[in-house]
């Protein structure tokens, strides 16, 4: 059985369901958790300055949402009585599938349990699926946790 799950958190309700299901294939087989929350998954929506840098602010405000979205993610685990570890993934350039991958790879992960949105339309063309990338670019088997439909549709009315 998985005995090293990789989990990717973005503080949404949909990744915190891939959070809560995890932590608890985690606390059934005794499996070590790691939270990984990836900086610059939105790089490519336009915070790069023209020299292909984050702005100083924009950085600054993406690593401190993150360090809260790990924070909570961890107070999460904790109250599941779910040992984790953390990693801020702030590799400018990189993709979200790539950083994760990357990082199953550096802690010798055998799973990855990740949410996903279910964008369609507009919405996967212009944000993409961080899931789909996931599974593209993962060294290890992924479990992709769906949001309920009605969470879809609340979360994104306009796809």
């Amino acid at each position: 059985m998985f005995k090293r799950i990789l989990i990717p958190v973005d503080g949404s309700d949909t990744a915190n369901k891939a959070l809560v299901a995890g932590l608890q294939m985690a606390r059934e087989t005794s499996a070590s958790v790691r939270l990984v929350h990836t900086v610059n998954e939105m790089a490519y929506l336009g915070g790069i300055d023209p020299y292909g840098t984050y702005s100083a602010d924009l950085a600054g405000m993406m690593r401190e949402g993150g360090a809260k979205v790990l924070t909570d993610a961890m107070a999460i685990a904790t109250s599941a009585g779910v040992e984790a570890s953390q990693a801020m993934l702030d590799e400018p350039g990189q993709r979200l599938g790539e950083s994760v991958a990357s990082a199953a790879k550096l802690w010798g992960a055998d799973l990855i349990v990740v949410g996903s949105h279910g964008r369609r339309g507009i919405g996967r063309v212009l944000l993409g699926s961080g899931a789909e990338q996931i599974l593209r670019l993962s060294p290890v088997p992924v479990l992709v946790i769906r949001s309920a439909p009605a969470e879809d549709a609340r979360e994104h009315p306009a796809d």
